[in-house]
């Protein structure tokens, strides 16, 4: 564990972040239509415990308790979703202006609370029309995400900080479409090629829909980049296969996006699967469309070997199904599981790991300024005898991970925020309510919300930009 002290200049963006199915409930109110993730959690055997996103948080009915959280936080900014299908039910036509009236009312909660919202407008919540329709492996879901993009950025105008048009492309693609433990449940690689595409591309027109409403938005996409290690450095075959799963895994994204191409080495690996004929002539220039802030996001790193060929392939991925993996392209990859500490997720703790991860992309793209739009831990909370949650685990775990920021910001990448996840337990998309990532516990029995530690240490680091100490935490049991 970091021990050194660092202090954050105060221009620094402290924040914590949140989805709009993971909190908001009232899945059936406003006018709001049917999502994948409404179908998905309503069929057996699909989420842990049959759990559904209908209530969640209820953060419909009690979001102005919420914003007072953010603000007794000290928070300087808020990331949220908004769910398309609550403001435009079927993902076409008109909005809803119910659904529109709530997230409207909720910026101006913020603003007044001086608290910048960075509005994300897709965090998975596919209208169910669309994807009856074809889903992202359909390209004309790209033209409808970009004419909500346009609506939404009339409709909002200058009451959101940052737009941010898509939350991890990747888990949309590949959990969504090709291992299929994600909604819409589908177990199709080339469908999810076809997917990363068209995700691409509704970036691009999105954006282009928000500058052509709002010339002076600031417009963003966050990713979620995998650090990926070879098993062995010194074998060319485990460093090849590093490669191949940062193709798929990475630069499918980040090529396209910021250098206007497709890696070839990603259309080798997979031409058995696709033959790209989904990319169109002009598309990638349509895709390219320059950033205010990359938003990164960060959980754990990556173990890679080439499977040799004989035996059991070992896929110790928490991504994949018992059938199904996310890896398009890397059949003869083995991912391995790795020793060292790990959350209740089972992912490891490496916070290097973050340190690697935003410097190799300042080195990459000088010129891209970078925020860190999630980071955090679920753990195994437990309410102690004095009512509240002690979550140490989490404490170290934000301490080193912030510290690796730190770290990377000394090392020169152009890093200007951080924002944990998550601001209070919530729907943990297919592992329910099993997992608990939140600052703040929900008691999904009562929805009662209560602080845990971290949110007092998080609180102490907002307030002074400086680095509390793991065990300086008296504040914690403030009234």
């Amino acid at each position: 564990m970091t021990t050194t002290r660092r202090t954050f200049p105060p221009d620094f963006t402290w924040g914590s972040a949140t989805a709009a199915y993971q909190i908001e409930g009232a899945a059936q109110e406003g006018g709001r239509g049917p999502s994948i993730w409404d179908t998905f959690s309503h069929t057996a055997g699909k989420v842990d415990g049959g759990d559904t996103g209908d209530v969640a948080c209820d953060h419909y009915h009690r979001w102005r308790e919420d914003v007072d959280h953010l603000s007794e936080l000290g928070l300087g900014a808020y990331r949220l979703s908004i769910s398309w299908p609550r403001v435009q039910p079927g993902g076409t036509g008109p909005l809803n202006p119910e659904g529109v009236g709530f997230y409207r009312d909720l910026l101006a909660e913020l603003h007044r609370a001086g608290i910048s919202p960075v509005v994300t407008l897709y965090h998975w919540d596919l209208p169910q029309e669309l994807e009856d329709a074809g889903g992202w492996a359909n390209r004309d879901t790209a033209v409808r995400f970009a004419e909500y993009a346009g609506l939404m950025a009339r409709a909002l105008g200058d009451a959101v900080a940052v737009w941010t048009t898509l939350n991890e492309p990747w888990c949309s693609a590949y959990l969504g479409y090709a291992s299929g433990v994600h909604a819409p449940g589908r177990t199709d690689p080339a469908a999810a090629l076809a997917a990363v595409h068209h995700l691409n591309l509704a970036h691009g027109l999105a954006v282009t829909a928000i500058r052509a409403q709002l010339p002076g938005a600031k417009v963003s996409i966050t990713l979620n980049l995998h650090v990926v290690r070879p098993q062995d450095p010194a074998s060319a075959a485990d460093r090849d296969a590093v490669r191949q799963v940062d193709a798929v895994g990475n630069r499918a994204f980040l090529e396209p996006l910021l250098e206007g191409r497709y890696p070839e080495d990603l259309v080798a690996d997979t031409a058995a699967i696709s033959d790209w004929a989904f990319v169109r002539e002009g598309d990638l220039a349509l895709i390219q469309q320059p950033l205010d802030v990359l938003g990164v996001n960060y959980y754990a790193t990556t173990l890679v070997r080439r499977f040799a060929g004989s035996g059991e392939r070992v896929l110790a991925d928490s991504h994949a199904s018992t059938t199904h993996s996310p890896w398009v392209g890397c059949a003869d990859v083995e991912f391995l599981p790795q020793t060292g500490p790990t959350t209740a997720m089972g992912w490891n703790i490496d916070p290097d790991g973050l340190v690697e991860l935003l410097t190799s992309l300042a080195a990459a793209y000088p010129d891209v300024p970078m925020m860190v739009t999630e980071n955090g831990a679920a753990f195994d909370d437990v309410v102690s005898g004095d009512g509240r949650v002690h979550d140490r685990e989490r404490v170290e775990y934000l301490h080193d991970h912030v510290h690796a920021v730190a770290r990377a910001r000394e090392l020169g990448a152009d890093v200007r925020g951080y924002f944990a996840w998550s601001l209070m337990d919530n729907f943990e998309w297919s592992y329910g309510f099993s997992k608990r990532f939140g600052l703040v516990r929900v008691d999904y029995d009562t929805l009662e919300r209560c602080w845990k530690d971290s949110a007092f240490w998080y609180r102490a680091l907002v307030q002074t930009g400086q680095i509390p100490d793991v065990d300086d935490i008296e504040y914690a049991f403030e009234a």
